[in-house]
């Protein structure tokens, strides 16, 4: 036993070696460092290390070649550790380690070293890589050619296997010794959803459904939508799906117009008036397609074999009007509240505009408890909407502009509701005084900060008529009457100041010939007190308003001055001689 101990520590210490050497058979990632020292190998590895740094490796992914440097991704080998590593194989007391050191040099040692790689690079170069090779699997479809129906067969998708070929790109761009040509980087098959052999019921109906014309009824009336017309129509499965219905774009738009040709729209209820007596014409309601129920009708007729039996009576519903009946007579609207009548004329322009904005207004219904306004319900005064340049009152001067002549509606809408007794809330007087207006009581408008505004407080609605004749215009609230009584007094009109005259030279007057086009007016005042009695004799309002009108200067034009006659000029006497 002495003998054999001595014997193996002789052993151990022949192959002990060096300790500041590496053992003998000794490699890192396929490089032998053995009998190297750790200075030695470090300076080995990382020389050849840089060498690969900017060398391309290409990688293979379905059927794509990808050049990809080391330096792009960051990767990096730790050397230092993977030599301290490569050290430890052969380290130890002298006869342990000549026994460890024998052990590596028969069966060798391969160190790895620890890498490291910048993940966003990683992350980056793989979505590359991917938007290119993958492929999403192909379920099986049917295709329409015209009237004929094919099957599309399914295909199986390919994706790249992300985890394992960010493992095979590191461990390929980090090594030493690399792979003689392409490295393949993994892949994975995906299974489609929908074979073909799922579609064969799908097919046949298809067919059946293109075989024959198919006859719609509504009623009396009959349509035929032959194979042509009926194919574009068909959903066909896609997607996962594998059945058979009418939809999609196409047949959204063909109900729509098939729509369009069977319905017929409901009438609201309205209200005839003549004069203080109003009568209530019902509603007529309508009749529309039921588009779903439709395509199902469809659909069900063009599976059936037998061309007597393709026939799909298209379901239709009724469409209820806006206004029925019922709701019109709880409205209250039967018998006259107020009406006012002013006198118009002009130019074509604004009497023009005046029936055009009085058609606006028409038959506008208030809600109880709700504010009229002038200005919303007309909108704009635009040219597109018909408007044309009238005379107009802009910053207290007569001039023209789009829409001259709604002030006349205007101020006929403030004395029905001035009448009628109902609360008014907004109303501005003209710049100018404009004698065929009621004294104090017109109302001027100008969209959108300028407005007419009133209240329904009677409690039930009301509706706004607007009556227009050659030369005069009506405006009439109809409901239910309330009894109030309306008593207004009208201040007398107060002038303040002379009247300016302004004055222009006309060359084609004669001298000191003087036309006066406007006599002009002095600035006005007025108001106007309204108290307005419930039935029972109770004030509800005391309301004044106070219209104050600008000065208007008397335009005059004089003839040009006389001209004064030349003083003659003596004769010049011949020089003597």
């Amino acid at each position: 036993m002495l003998i054999v101990a001595a014997a193996g520590v002789v052993l151990g210490l022949v192959f002990a070696g060096s300790p500041t050497t590496i053992a003998d058979g000794v490699h890192v990632d396929g490089v032998d460092v053995g009998g190297l020292s750790a200075t030695q190998a470090r300076e080995l590895l990382e020389g050849k290390a840089a060498a690969l740094a900017s060398q391309r490796v290409v990688f293979t992914a379905g059927g794509r070649q990808f050049g990809i440097r080391p330096v792009e991704l960051g990767v990096q080998s730790d050397w230092r550790a993977a030599v301290d590593d490569a050290q430890r194989q052969g380290s130890g007391f002298a006869p342990l380690r000549g026994f460890k050191r024998l052990g590596v040099d028969v069966f060798g040692a391969d160190v790895t070293p620890p890498t490291s790689v910048l993940d966003g690079a990683l992350e980056y170069e793989l979505d590359h890589i991917a938007n290119v090779v993958n492929r999403p699997p192909r379920d099986a479809s049917l295709a329409l050619h015209g009237a004929r129906v094919a099957v599309v067969p399914a295909r199986m998708g390919l994706t790249l296997d992300r985890s394992a070929a960010a493992t095979e790109l590191v461990r390929e761009l980090a090594a030493l010794d690399r792979t003689s040509g392409p490295v393949s980087l993994p892949m994975r098959m995906t299974q489609p959803h929908v074979r073909a052999v799922a579609l064969r019921r799908a097919a046949r109906q298809a067919r059946i459904a293109l075989s024959a014309p198919v006859r719609l009824a509504v009623g009396p009336r009959q349509f035929l939508l032959t194979p042509v017309q009926l194919a574009p129509l068909l959903a066909l499965p896609s997607g996962g799906t594998s059945g058979l219905r009418i939809g999609g774009p196409a047949a959204d738009a063909w109900l729509r117009k098939l729509g369009a040709r069977i319905q017929k729209k409901p009438v609201d209820a309205t209200f005839a008036v003549d004069g203080p007596k109003v009568s209530l014409v019902p509603d007529r309601p309508g009749v529309r397609l039921d588009a779903v129920r439709a395509a199902d009708a469809v659909l069900a007729a063009a599976l059936r074999r037998t061309p007597e039996r393709r026939v799909a009576q298209l379901p239709v519903e009724t469409a209820p009007a806006k206004l029925t009946t019922a709701a019109a007579r709880a409205m209250g609207i039967d018998g006259l509240v107020s009406t006012y009548t002013t006198e118009y004329g002009g130019v074509p322009n604004r009497i023009h505009n005046v029936q055009l904005v009085a058609r606006l207004v028409d038959d506008k219904l208030i809600a109880p408890g709700a504010e009229f306004s002038f200005n919303k319900t007309t909108g704009e005064r635009t040219a597109a909407k018909g408007f044309l340049v009238a005379p107009v009152i802009v910053n207290g001067e007569v001039t023209t502009g789009l829409g001259g002549g709604v002030c006349q509606v205007s101020t006929t809408v403030f004395n029905a509701a001035f009448e009628a007794g109902v609360k008014i809330t907004e109303r501005t007087n003209h710049a100018l005084y404009i004698s065929h207006y009621p004294q104090g009581r017109d109302a001027t408008v100008n969209y959108p900060d300028v407005d007419l505004r009133f209240v329904n407080d009677t409690g039930h609605w009301l509706l706004l008529r607007t009556f227009v004749g050659p030369s005069s215009l009506t405006v009439s609230l109809y409901g239910t009457p309330t009894g109030r009584k309306v008593e207004s007094t009208t201040t007398p009109l107060v002038a303040h100041g002379k009247v300016k005259v302004k004055k222009t030279v006309d060359p084609a007057l004669k001298p000191g010939e003087q036309v006066i086009d406007d006599p002009g007016e002095p600035a006005l005042t007025t108001s106007v007190t309204r108290d307005v009695y419930a039935a029972n004799g109770k004030l509800l309002y005391h309301d004044v308003w106070y219209s104050s009108y600008r000065a208007a200067p008397e335009l005059l034009r004089v003839g040009p001055k006389k001209k004064k006659a030349k003083p003659s000029t003596p004769a010049t006497p011949p020089p003597s001689g």
